[in-house]
């Protein structure tokens, strides 16, 4: 018979779950960190639901996800936002909600994968909280830290700066296609399908590019933020907040390359969760930025001085299409 959180109990819940957290953070009311000498705190929280971010099987979704890929998908998803600040993470901090009748073996898995990332990326769990739901939901809140004068903010952006991105996009889209129409996904080759289904499930937050920014004696003046809700809106939003504009290079953009290319680039610039970083900065920084980010980086536009962003594809260009950005509400 499986084992429900009704039939487990929060106490015996928290005792199932303590392995997976920091050992020696973990049993007080709150958890006590010192930031490192002459570094900010840096902080970020992101809500995830069932049926909406993840599917489990458990609302009225196909299963995309098992409960381990849940939790490491999760935990990548905030650390591409410290990562897009800049920042290394110190701790996170979980708040679980889930339905009396949610299997024990979820919960468990679900942590299991917050944990195989975390220690991936070197931090770790170090509180939380549980309460009943109707729908399973996490709450995941990251403290990272980072030196002031490297905090890369959004609002940096300067014309003449060359737009970078670390690595391919669309291949979550694809992975996600991949998952909810298995038929199609079986005439791909496998080692392409598992590819981007490992995109979509398995992301991997660019904290790589910090450690690479903080060995750099002279920093170079930054705008970014991570592409979790699309290549398109995430330059849409650097412009926007540095009152610049921007042209895209439809064919520099680095995506999936089988099958139609006009979909593939949708998927890249609308498909999101991918968590690369989009950045901009002085063409000089960008090259060595892109040999550091590795073989899939690539310089995708610049940024000009008026305010719109638009597309250069093929000899034309286009306006981004704004009905096809990700919208939350």
């Amino acid at each position: 018979m499986l084992l429900t959180l009704a039939d487990c109990g929060e106490l015996e819940l928290i005792a199932r779950l303590r392995p997976y957290c920091h050992r020696e953070l973990i049993g007080d009311d709150a958890a006590v960190l010192t930031p490192p000498a002459g570094e900010q705190l840096v902080v970020s929280t992101d809500v995830l639901v069932e049926g909406v971010h993840f599917s489990l099987g458990m609302a009225d979704v196909p299963l995309t996800m098992t409960p381990v890929d849940v939790g490491w998908r999760s935990l990548a998803a905030n650390l591409s936002d410290l990562a897009a600040m800049g920042a290394l993470p110190l701790g996170l901090t979980v708040g679980l909600a889930a339905p009396r009748e949610c299997p024990v073996a979820t919960i468990e898995g679900i942590y299991q994968g917050m944990a195989a990332c975390g220690q991936a990326y070197g931090t770790s769990i170090i509180g939380g909280d549980t309460c009943r739901s109707r729908v399973l939901s996490l709450s995941i809140t990251v403290l990272g830290s980072a030196p002031a004068e490297r905090i890369i903010y959004r609002d940096r952006a300067r014309v003449g700066d060359a737009i970078v991105v670390t690595g391919v996009h669309g291949a979550s889209r694809a992975g996600l296609e991949c998952l909810l129409h298995p038929r199609w996904a079986s005439t791909l080759p496998e080692e392409l399908r598992q590819a981007w289904i490992q995109a979509h499930q398995r992301p991997r937050p660019r904290l790589d590019i910090v450690q690479w920014l903080r060995q750099q004696v002279c920093p170079p003046r930054i705008a970014g933020m991570d592409s979790s809700d699309g290549l398109a809106a995430a330059v849409l939003q650097i412009c926007q907040a540095s009152g610049v504009g921007a042209v895209l290079w439809g064919e520099q953009i680095p995506m999936v390359g089988y099958g139609d290319r006009s979909q593939a680039l949708s998927w890249a610039l609308y498909g999101g969760e991918d968590f690369e970083l989009v950045l901009c900065l002085a063409p000089e920084w960008a090259e060595n930025l892109c040999r550091a980010a590795g073989d899939q980086a690539a310089i995708v536009g610049e940024i000009t001085p008026d305010t719109m962003v638009q597309l250069q594809l093929n000899g034309e260009v286009l306006p981004l299409q704004a009905d096809q950005l990700f919208q939350h509400f």
